[in-house]
């Protein structure tokens, strides 16, 4: 299994995955946009599935996960929010950096010279 080593291969590999999507979609326009947006609360609740099951919480199932399912969830998370936001505008990566950057500044204050 190869890392991602940059955000330049992070963005690559985001590209291609949406490039797949699209050429093997169902559903165009508004309702390709919306199921693609929906995507993220399918996934979302596998988080929480992960959690139940790696806490034991639901009696009748016990210790189902581990938290490493519960990380590779999370990392589905992330990669369908970012194929999410790239179906949006061809220009994810900047979207996205910009947003990150003032999230943080907000955050943390401004970054030490």
């Amino acid at each position: 299994m190869s890392e991602l080593g940059t955000s330049a291969d992070l963005w690559d590999s985001i590209s291609r995955l949406h490039a797949w999507l699209d050429a093997n979609r169902r559903h165009e326009g508004a309702d390709g946009l919306l199921l693609r947006v929906l995507k993220l609360s399918e996934e979302v609740g596998e988080v929480a599935q992960a959690v139940i099951g790696a806490t034991g919480q639901n009696p009748r199932k016990g210790t189902t996960h581990g938290w490493e399912d519960v990380q590779a969830e999370l990392c589905d998370v992330a990669i369908t929010a970012l194929v999410a936001l790239r179906t949006l505008t061809p220009d994810a990566r900047q979207v996205f950096t910009a947003h990150l950057e003032g999230v943080t500044q907000r955050s943390l204050g401004p970054a030490a010279p």
